[in-house]
């Protein structure tokens, strides 16, 4: 066993690694629905939270799908977790899921990784690249609808507003330039974007809170309301926007 991996490397092999268990729960289709994604959110729990634990015994702790480890809300170093981002996709067999990995240091990220399992893709913040090429003037928003924030945005920056699954694979889309953007006013927790903003920021993409402050993370009650994840080029023609609203 290699007990010398750096922050950044640990970070990516727990998110591959979570990533084929998860597939591995998928499997020749002998569970499915809410059942199949109840054992993949408890495997891949049970096997990153062995991971830390061996690897980085005195780092705390904050995931999705299990109570804090050490004491969270005052430690310097908090590695937030979801074992299985979009649990619904996983579900029903889409390909718009997620494992998500960060580690926090004094409320910033400063290593992440997403993996998108179902099409064998990591995103590492320690070697992600900005997205290249022109703008596609599209907009990543929920499955099951935009929000009154979304579309506010959409048609004032004339963005096309295209569904994608959990929240890595959405602000994934926006890393590797499949969409300009990622807006979120409807209530997350930090697990659910602090890996994702950590590669989106290694990538040169603008994040912030929806009014345009600093996120911080590790926060006493980890609930993350609202963020954006945008190109650089559209930055401040979407914060003038949501600031008309926000």
């Amino acid at each position: 066993m290699n007990s010398r991996l750096s922050d950044a490397e640990l970070a990516a092999r727990i998110a591959e690694g979570a990533g084929q268990i998860l597939l591995g729960v998928r499997h020749g289709n002998l569970i499915d629905g809410r059942l199949l994604g109840d054992v993949g959110d408890q495997m891949a729990q049970a096997w990153i939270g062995t991971v830390l634990a061996r690897h980085r015994p005195h780092d705390a702790v904050l995931s999705e799908e299990a109570a804090d480890v050490g004491n969270r809300a005052s430690a310097d170093r908090v590695w937030i977790i979801d074992p299985l981002d979009g649990t619904r996709e996983f579900a029903s067999g889409t390909d718009d899921w997620a494992v998500h990995v960060a580690l926090t240091e004094n409320g910033t990220v400063t290593e992440a990784a997403v993996s998108l399992p179902a099409t064998g893709e990591v995103f590492r913040a320690d070697s992600v690249d900005a997205p290249t090429g022109p703008l596609t003037h599209r907009l990543a928003t929920s499955r099951w609808g935009g929000s009154y924030e979304t579309s506010w945005v959409a048609t004032r920056l004339h963005l096309n507003m295209v569904a994608i699954g959990s929240a890595g694979a959405k602000a994934m889309a926006v890393v590797r330039g499949d969409a300009d953007a990622y807006v979120h006013a409807g209530g997350q927790y930090e697990w659910d974007n602090a890996a994702p903003v950590g590669v989106a920021l290694a990538a040169g993409l603008h994040c912030s809170r929806l009014d345009g402050a600093e996120i911080i993370y590790n926060q006493p009650h980890p609930y993350m309301p609202d963020f954006v994840i945008c190109r650089p080029e559209i930055r401040d023609e979407m914060l003038a926007a949501l600031a008309q609203i926000w």
